[in-house]
């Protein structure tokens, strides 16, 4: 997917920028989506954004809780 080439490049801005997208057309509730993010700020040494992600997740599984730690 496109969050898992920012996060193999560690393009945090570009990641940043689609981050945006996905909150301005309200796929941020998507489990899946949330966990690209997490796994994108994560890789890019963001770990503040990747928290704020997975504390505004309505619904986790075991890939977010993997993602976080």
């Amino acid at each position: 997917s496109i969050l898992s080439a920012c996060a193999g490049e560690a393009a945090l801005t570009e990641g940043k920028l689609i981050h945006a997208r996905i909150v301005e057309h309200r796929f941020e509730s998507d489990v899946v989506v949330g966990n690209a993010l997490i796994n994108i700020y994560g890789k890019c040494g963001n770990l503040g954004n990747a928290w704020r992600v997975f504390d505004k997740m309505l619904e986790r599984d075991i890939v977010s809780w993997n993602a976080i730690i």
